[in-house]
């Protein structure tokens, strides 16, 4: 059994989505300690800041994802491999992503359906990214996207 923990900062998510996103989390990866990403919410300007740093694009974007782990795709996880990565906790830190709010209350309209849909998604689909998912080729983006729907159904969020 693996827990899974979010740490944020910035926009107030309610204490009841982060559990609630924890829960459909735990058991989703196989790890002998609990996994843990941080979770900072930006306005367009410093999410714009970061994809130019960090990306080469000068542009804004909905979400940025930061892996600390490599090739952990589908593999269970031992925190005796990574002892540089477990926090004060005990957590093993897989990773950091900022989401642009600004944006993901546009995206929402732009789809028509509810910014907390969409939020969490970007949040899970950040999530993916820490665990070494990918969108780069048709398969692995199918792939994700399965990952992703399975964990938002848990969630109770499906598409409207």
């Amino acid at each position: 059994m693996s827990a899974f923990f979010l740490q944020t900062e910035g926009e107030e998510l309610s204490r009841a989505c982060v559990e609630n996103i924890q829960k459909a989390m735990t058991d989703f990866v196989q790890a002998d300690i609990p996994l843990c990403v941080e979770v900072v919410f930006v306005e367009e300007a410093e999410i714009r800041s970061l994809n130019a740093q960090t990306r080469g694009l000068d542009k804004v974007t909905d979400v940025l994802s930061y892996p600390t782990l490599d090739n952990i795709r589908g593999k269970a996880i031992k925190g005796a491999d990574y002892p540089f990565d477990i926090d004060e906790e005990g957590n093993l830190l897989i990773g950091s992503i900022a989401v642009c709010v600004q944006r993901a209350k546009e995206q929402a309209v732009e789809y028509g359906h509810s910014f907390e849909r969409e939020l969490h998604y970007l949040i899970v689909h950040g999530i993916m990214h820490c665990l070494g998912y990918d969108h780069m080729t048709d398969e692995d983006k199918a792939q994700m996207r399965e990952k992703e729907e399975r964990i938002l159904g848990k969630l109770g969020i499906t598409r409207e």
